[in-house]
């Protein structure tokens, strides 16, 4: 998964794109405790703006267009929910035919550690078994870019969603299902890579993962060729300090 943390520059608060081993939710789930680690030094993009703006979220009511090629959801939550809000329900399901994956999805912004939220709960809890759509990232099949997170390990170490995002190969489907109006949101994986958290901590990278409006400081952005994107990620690799050592991020684009 993926999350956001943040630093002070020049007396006003940064909220960083940052993907690195502290993530919510990517800690090693088979350990009682949780070993502490010294927080990364941070990734300081070259603005003085917040990265993350509130105001630039959807603001125009919940909204479905209907057109012969595409189906465009308008905004899937109340667009004056601030990001340090709790997570909410949205109308999303999430399909992966090949993993043989169907979870129910719920939105997402930060904790109040400046990190993308990843809830948890206790043993069973089916919170383990949902993605998460970043809230600050783009609707599902909007021209621009949708970041969806999701668990690799429950509280016991046993697999969980996205455990094996690794095994999808390109051209394998992934579907958004806008589940009150039973409209699927049809994506086609372009390709899978696998980064350090040094790789995935640079700018470059999260651009891709979030797109060029969250990194930049704009919020989310239409894509200049009009593509609608999905980016897939979960944690992987070996476990250093408590926490796993790598990202498995999957890049899909709508196909319907």
């Amino acid at each position: 998964m993926v999350f956001l943390t943040h630093a002070r520059l020049r007396g006003s608060l940064l909220i960083v794109l940052f993907l690195a081993a502290m993530l919510v939710g990517c800690e090693n789930r088979e350990m009682e405790e949780v070993l502490q680690i010294d927080t990364p030094s941070l990734l300081i993009l070259p603005t003085d703006e917040p990265i993350i703006h509130n105001n630039n979220l959807p603001s125009e009511q919940p909204t479905i267009q209907l057109t012969s090629t595409k189906v465009v959801l308008g905004s899937l939550f109340d667009p004056s929910l601030d990001l340090m809000a709790d997570p909410v329900p949205v109308p999303l399901e999430l399909e992966i035919p090949y993993l043989k994956v169907k979870a129910p999805v719920v939105g997402v912004g930060l904790t109040k550690d400046y990190l993308m939220d990843a809830p948890k709960g206790d043993i069973g809890d089916p919170i383990w078994h949902t993605a998460f759509w970043y809230r600050g990232s783009g609707i599902p099949g909007e021209p621009g870019t949708t970041t969806i997170a999701g668990h690799v390990n429950d509280p016991l170490g046993r697999f969980e969603i996205f455990a094996r995002l690794e095994d999808l190969d390109p051209g394998d489907l992934i579907i958004v299902r806008y589940t009150e109006l039973d409209i699927d949101i049809r994506f086609k994986v372009d390709q899978v890579k696998v980064y350090s958290v040094q790789e995935s901590s640079k700018p470059e990278v999260l651009s891709q993962i979030y797109g060029e409006g969250p990194v930049s400081g704009t919020g989310p952005q239409p894509s200049i060729d009009g593509s609608s994107r999905l980016t897939l990620i979960t944690c992987a690799g070996n476990i250093v300090n408590g926490q796993f050592d790598h990202h498995i991020v999957v890049f899909a684009t709508r196909t319907n």
